[in-house]
């Protein structure tokens, strides 16, 4: 096998769930092929790299092995290797949404009725100015 659908690689390696999922984020531009916007049809080699965003994090692999069969986690990260540049980034970004987490504390208990209506008198007359 010299060659692979990159919707198919993608479903095989386990970044995502289903190959529906994988057209659709290659639909709105969230993989790119060798610096390219994919499709979903597009063909990918050994030594391929692609950028993939979900959700918060943004990784960059290199295809180091092709597959169209879905298998275990553990054989589906032997298809990719992520470089040390991606994982860094990675892991700064999560300690950045971590730290802006940490100063927000929860309220202790539920507003009580008359507090609820407060807060609706509150939000209707900051809307209404």
């Amino acid at each position: 096998m010299e060659k692979v659908r990159v919707d198919k690689w993608l479903w095989a390696a386990r970044f995502y769930k289903t190959r529906a999922l994988v057209k659709s984020a290659i639909e709105a531009g969230k993989i790119t092929v060798n610096g390219q916007r994919a499709k979903p049809s597009r063909e990918i080699k050994v030594g391929a790299t692609l950028e993939i965003r979900q959700g918060w994090d943004e990784k960059t692999v290199f295809v180091t092995a092709l597959s169209e069969q879905r298998r275990g986690a553990s054989e589906a990260q032997l298809l990719y290797a992520e470089t040390p540049a991606s994982i860094a980034r990675r892991q700064q970004h999560m300690a950045l949404r971590s730290a802006a987490r940490d100063g927000h504390q929860p309220p202790q208990q539920r507003p009580t009725k008359k507090q609820r209506r407060q807060l609706h008198q509150f939000q209707n007359n900051a809307h209404d100015q």
